[in-house]
């Protein structure tokens, strides 16, 4: 089965639609498929809803389709650092389902894992529990959580194998296995490809078996805050 592609546009060709739920990894701008969102956006594809922990900045990752209004909802843990995200969910132009990041990181999870719900006392008592049902577990209260099956997952790794076998780069790999897991079909822009069996199968941090597509490309890695200290 042919995964590797020779390009973003060429990598997402017939699987973009109207309405369609992504899951897309990273956290801040740590592990975004930066070269996949552009190609949604060079797309136009509208309408969408993303599963993602947020949306980057104004002018970079998820921030990129807030701007031309490509995005409907955002299935999110956090808004800040994106004053176009703010600004939106304000007015009311763009919807947001607020999750907890570890809830949202095990409802991408158990999608991938074909589970179509689970309990956890995150949220219990606040605006998250509103409308979810409520479960007593041994004298404690839990709510449920429904699995995320998305529609195309999209995920950014440090190195692939030509079966789509991925290894993540430290903090990079945050919430990027699970978004891979839980989508019909997954989409993975890397730096480098390596030849099969190169890896070794203990450092692997996602089979192969969730990967259908792959891209090679270059990345920008901005930093989201730049913090540093006077020389001494």
């Amino acid at each position: 089965m042919k995964k590797i592609y020779g390009s973003a546009a060429e990598a997402l060709d017939g699987l973009l639609s109207d309405g369609m739920l992504i899951a897309a990894g990273g956290f801040g701008l740590s592990g975004i498929p930066e070269l996949l969102l552009q190609a949604i956006k060079e797309a136009g594809t509208k309408d969408l809803v993303f599963a993602s922990n947020n949306a980057g900045v104004d002018d970079f990752g998820i921030g990129i389709l807030l701007q031309t209004r490509q995005v409907r909802k955002m299935i999110s843990s956090y808004v800040g650092e994106n004053a176009e995200f703010m600004r939106q969910y304000l007015s009311g132009e763009l919807e947001l389902e607020f999750n907890p990041q570890g809830t949202l990181a095990e409802r991408m999870r158990a999608g991938g894992c074909g589970i179509p719900g689970f309990y956890t006392k995150t949220g219990v008592g606040t605006v998250i529990a509103e409308g979810k049902e409520h479960k007593d577990f041994n004298g404690e209260t839990y709510i449920m959580e429904e699995g995320i099956f998305a529609d195309l997952s999209i995920v950014k790794a440090w190195k692939a194998d030509a079966t789509g076998n991925l290894v993540f780069r430290k903090t990079a790999r945050n919430f990027n296995p699970p978004a891979a897991m839980c989508g019909k079909v997954c989409v993975a822009e890397v730096e480098e490809i390596v030849p099969t069996g190169s890896l070794d199968p203990d450092h692997i941090h996602l089979p192969g078996i969730y990967v259908h597509r792959l891209i090679q490309g270059d990345h920008e890695k901005r930093i989201e805050q730049r913090t540093t200290r006077p020389k001494p």
